[in-house]
């Protein structure tokens, strides 16, 4: 739009112009209706006349048509920039479904909108104060054009306080009666105040006056000094009696003041409790949308983010039971969030993803060797340092707990009937068919993600040169499709509580075995027959030999399988020799040493296995058994 020059516009005068200025002057008015028009604005500006001569020229203009010149020309400055101005609009959104991540959860939002041509910024508040920006994904249903998106804070100003209007008519009443109350109560105990002030003044005066205080002719005359004693001691008991009228008068007036402003704080709390909290609030966490379209359209907006301060621990119940001969897998997740945000019906997914993890494939760089250069020996020592041993944690579930047969049948439905698994190449994702609240407190909720039934073989296990228990373990495989994650796992057998293991998929072969704990009915012992055992030189070598037996007892009323495991000794030292002695049956593993025999006993049968070994060692040296 082009500029307008003040010395081009025309005032109504008494007179004519030529017919070119009064062109001039149609053209103004038909430029300003137009831009009126186009702006959907009413036309509120100075109308100007057809017949006009110029400003200067002009012998009856005046401040006011200077005043409606520039008002005009505002207008049509106005109505050109609103053409290119921003519409903004706020709307609400709901969370729908949250993807809840080892680390992390992505939060999907919808909302619906309508814009009119033009840009517009949609605005949506009440996002997660933990947002990672850079995660921010949109989508928009209808015919618009997506300019931008973006996360941003914004700062409100604090409302500004109500007045009295929006109280009931009995309190502000009450209210404007007690302050005007407390401000005459409040003259007239500055009223009492000065009375009392003048009697205290009086008083002072009558104290200190010389006949009084006998100075001067009274001490001369016995008359006078009576006189003088009598006027004193009257004038001071009206004064006091006076003096004690008016103090009970100001205490009283001073009860009712007290009183009456206890009630006016109380009319004024119950104000500011009804009232907005004129206060400065937080920042408000919202996302901006920029649209853009040529016609009024409505439609759906979907976005997602990512958060952090959210997550999940996995947490496994194996419950087994020796009569099905199958173990129940219970795969539950301990979800918890702390966003800022509370999650009401949403639908949730647990993923085994971790976005935080690194994603950048590495890269392997040259590798170089050298000859290696002795350390120089300073005064303090060597200045290299030994790298410290690195140790091995296991894991390993143990309990002497009874166990307890119980047959309960349960056929209430659980979450993990709503649950699908989803296989993605780096990950597994299990959708809940539930809606959940989860409010932002860091509490855990359990969701039960998948609860298969597994096929188990059961033996019982037992290695007498540690531990003369036998061990019931269940023996399970295919774990790997189950796309588990490490974590702990509580052990039920037969409804009892056994303990605790670590399932390790990283770290597994293709058979878990779950120890479920002893059984006293089965009964084993090992021993060192020392008869047998014995020591004996053959030229330069010397020859142990050490024999043992093993007894087992079955008073179990069933028939039971057991797998005894024990060990040789192993060397790498070639000039020592070994030798198994009477091994029977046993499976020998010449590299580790281990023996391993398996059983079937009877129901109340006993059985004894013996075994040993024959050591040849030079006679000058000593070996240990370690």
């Amino acid at each position: 739009m082009q500029p307008f020059d003040a010395t081009n516009v025309w005032i109504v005068s008494g007179s004519c112009t030529p017919i070119a200025e009064k062109n001039q002057i149609i053209s103004l008015k038909n430029t300003v209706k137009q831009r009126s028009i186009k702006s959907k604005k009413k036309l509120n500006a100075v109308v100007l006349n057809e017949s006009c001569q110029p400003m200067y020229g002009c012998s009856n203009s005046n401040a006011k048509d200077m005043k409606r010149i520039f008002a005009c020309l505002a207008f049509i400055a106005g109505t050109g920039s609103s053409l290119l101005a921003t519409e903004k609009e706020i709307i609400k959104s709901t969370i729908s479904e949250v993807t809840v991540y080892t680390q992390g959860a992505q939060v999907y939002r919808k909302a619906s909108y309508t814009v009119k041509p033009g840009i517009t910024e949609i605005i949506i508040d009440g996002i997660c104060p933990t947002i990672d920006a850079k995660s921010l994904q949109v989508k928009a249903s209808g015919n618009i054009i997506i300019l931008d998106s973006k996360y941003s804070l914004f700062y409100p100003q604090p409302t500004p306080p109500k007045s009295l209007e929006g109280l009931p008519l009995k309190i502000r009443k009450d209210m404007f009666v007690l302050e005007d109350s407390l401000l005459v109560i409040g003259y007239e105990l500055q009223e009492i105040q000065d009375e009392i002030d003048v009697l205290n003044a009086t008083k002072t005066i009558l104290s200190n006056n010389g006949a009084i205080r006998g100075q001067g002719k009274v001490n001369d005359s016995i008359q006078l000094l009576k006189q003088a004693v009598e006027y004193y001691g009257t004038k001071m008991n009206e004064l006091n009696k006076q003096l004690l009228k008016l103090n009970r008068r100001k205490a009283e007036k001073n009860l009712r003041k007290t009183d009456m402003q206890a009630r006016l704080n109380t009319l004024r709390n119950y104000q500011s409790n009804t009232q907005q909290d004129v206060q400065e609030k937080g920042p408000v966490h919202r996302v901006t949308i920029t649209v853009s379209s040529k016609e009024i359209v409505s439609g759906k907006i979907s976005f997602s983010y990512l958060v952090s301060q959210a997550g999940w621990t996995p947490l496994y119940d194996l419950r087994s039971e020796i009569t099905t001969g199958k173990v129940n897998l219970n795969y539950k997740a301990q979800v918890f969030q702390n966003t800022g945000v509370n999650w009401e019906d949403v639908r949730l997914t647990i993923s085994t993803n971790n976005p935080y993890q690194n994603k950048t494939k590495p890269t392997l760089h040259p590798w170089y060797i050298d000859y290696y250069a002795r350390p120089q020996y300073q005064a303090n020592g060597y200045s290299n340092v030994p790298a410290p041993a690195t140790y091995e944690k296991k894991y390993k579930a143990d309990t002497d707990s009874d166990m307890v047969k119980e047959e309960v049948s349960y056929n209430a439905q659980t979450a993990a009937d709503f649950s699908t698994l989803v296989d993605n190449i780096i990950s597994a994702e299990f959708h809940i068919d539930l809606p959940y609240t989860i409010q932002s407190n860091n509490e855990q909720h359990m969701v039960l993600i998948s609860n298969k039934d597994l096929t188990a073989s059961f033996k019982y296990y037992t290695v007498p040169k540690i531990d003369a228990s036998v061990y019931l373990v269940a023996q399970i495989s295919k774990l790997d499709e189950l796309q588990l994650v490490p974590a702990k796992a509580n052990i039920f057998f037969d409804g009892s509580y056994i303990g605790e293991t670590y399932l390790d998929p990283s770290t597994m072969d293709d058979t878990l075995s779950l120890s479920l704990g002893r059984d006293p009915n089965l009964i084993v012992k090992r021993t060192l027959l020392k008869k047998e055992s014995k020591e004996k030189i053959i030229g330069t070598q010397k020859e142990k030999i050490n024999s043992y037996e093993i007894e087992l007892k079955n008073l179990k009323s069933v028939n039971a399988t057991i797998i005894i495991q024990d060990q040789l000794p192993v060397t790498q030292n070639a000039d020592i020799t070994i030798e198994s002695v009477d091994t029977g049956k046993a499976r020998y593993n010449q590299t580790t040493g281990l023996l391993e025999w398996e059983i079937n006993l009877k129901s109340k049968e006993s059985r004894t296995i013996n075994f040993g070994y024959k050591v040849k060692y030079s006679k000058d040296q000593n070996i240990t058994f370690n």
